[in-house]
């Protein structure tokens, strides 16, 4: 069993909207978590990919109105941090052994008992998403629901396992160099949003790119070489007892994996949200077509609760927002079907959960 933590606080400076830092201590090594909001209400934990932290994985989906109006006003916000991802963190020692899946995963359990936390909604990204899957199925108790973007469930393939390699080497020979940035740029998003000679690339790349400078590249190549030796958990998904909402740009290298996790959890347990012209993180591509999905699923659990303040016209907060082009709900609840977000022809890849 993971060690019970300690931790240091340290107020963060106000543009990070007056998130608290707290480094607790495990027992392979120390974590850092951002708290946003009420402690008293309930508990949304999240965790990012490799190379990110909550700025730069999950800034758009809570820094926004909208976004804000649903998860901020219904949640107090634990953003983990994987070791060594958070703003301003020093290279972590060769002496330390580089943690493994099932490390990661304990430390969330010492967080949620450092907080005294009981069962928390999980949000993750990616490998984070592969990370909050496997705590939710070992430490069912502490898992409300599961909230994923563009998951991972299966060992990597020759394809990924190359593609780390060579991302390995580049990170211990030459840094967080360009060619790093550029490989993982073009996995988080899209070509639309990521330009070409003849069109620059968007704001959030650009930011993402400039958040991707301050990774130190010893604690990212940790973080890869956990995620490059994890286990496939396609079977152990038979015993998630938790819902669980998986939304995946169509673009997304992960696209098949998304498909191929929501099959094996079953349209019982799972919905598949599928936006179009985005990439693999969604929450800073194309937040906005999280919102109203999101607000079907929290119904569903009871932890939804209307924001009077809302009234922007994109909220989905009030039922007269909603546009019929942009939902095909099946039937009310958890069972939600892709969201189209672009003028085009039907295209009819759609996958009901």
């Amino acid at each position: 069993m993971p060690d019970s933590g300690h931790s240091i606080s340290v107020t963060l400076p106000s543009i990070h909207f007056g998130g608290k830092e707290h480094i607790i201590r495990t027992g392979c090594g120390s974590v850092s978590v951002t708290v946003y909001g009420d402690q008293q209400k309930p508990a949304l934990i999240t965790y990012p990919d490799l190379a990110l932290n909550h700025m730069s994985c999950f800034q758009r989906l809570f820094g926004s109105p909208e976004p804000a109006s649903l998860l901020l006003h219904n949640f107090c916000v634990y953003h983990i941090s994987p070791p060594g991802h958070e703003l301003g963190a020093k290279s972590i020692g060769i002496d330390n052994p580089v943690p493994s899946i099932e490390d990661l995963c304990d430390q969330i359990l010492v967080v949620l008992n450092y907080f005294r936390l009981g069962s928390v909604m999980c949000m993750g990204a990616m490998a984070g998403a592969y990370i909050l899957t496997l705590f939710s199925i070992k430490y069912s108790e502490r898992a409300i629901g599961l909230i994923l973007i563009s998951p991972l469930c299966r060992p990597p393939s020759w394809n990924e396992w190359f593609y780390n390699k060579i991302s390995y080497n580049l990170l211990y020979y030459n840094g967080m160099r360009d060619l790093v940035k550029e490989l993982l740029i073009h996995i988080y998003f899209s070509k639309e949003v990521c330009g070409n000679v003849d069109v620059p690339e968007s704001d959030i790349v650009v930011a993402c790119r400039k958040l991707l400078d301050e990774r130190d590249s010893v604690n990212v190549s940790r973080y890869l070489q956990a995620i490059d030796r994890r286990p496939g958990i396609t079977e152990k998904l038979k015993s998630l007892e938790c819902k669980t909402i998986i939304f995946v740009g169509d673009s997304s290298p992960f696209y098949d994996e998304a498909l191929h996790m929501t099959e094996k959890l079953g349209e019982t347990c799972s919905n598949l949200i599928e936006v179009h012209a985005c990439g693999s993180m969604v929450t800073q591509e194309q937040p906005h077509a999280m919102l109203i999905p999101l607000e079907y699923f929290l119904k569903g659990f009871g932890l939804y609760r209307p924001c009077r303040y809302s009234n922007s016209p994109r909220s989905p907060l009030g039922p007269s927002c909603i546009d019929p082009e942009l939902l095909y709900p099946e039937k009310m609840g958890l069972k939600l079907r892709p969201i189209k977000l672009r003028a085009s022809p039907p295209q009819h890849r759609a996958h009901e959960s």
